[in-house]
């Protein structure tokens, strides 16, 4: 597969604030604008979830660095 989209692409794709993204999946913003920055930090457990959030599969989006 060659298409990824970045993480923060996803987030805004469903429609998510940075702040109501962050509470759905459970950490501060934070932490989610460092993921944005470097995906590559978003442990396997914590990609799972953000795809079922933002309803997104999970091999769409980038998880690196």
């Amino acid at each position: 597969m060659s298409f990824r989209i970045t993480l923060k692409a996803a987030r805004v794709n469903a429609g998510f604030r940075i702040i109501d993204a962050a509470k759905l999946i459970g950490i501060g913003k934070d932490t989610l604008i460092k993921w944005e920055k470097n995906s590559g930090l978003v442990t396997p457990i914590m990609q799972e979830k953000i795809s079922t959030i933002y309803k997104i599969p999970i091999e769409y989006i980038f998880f690196g660095n």
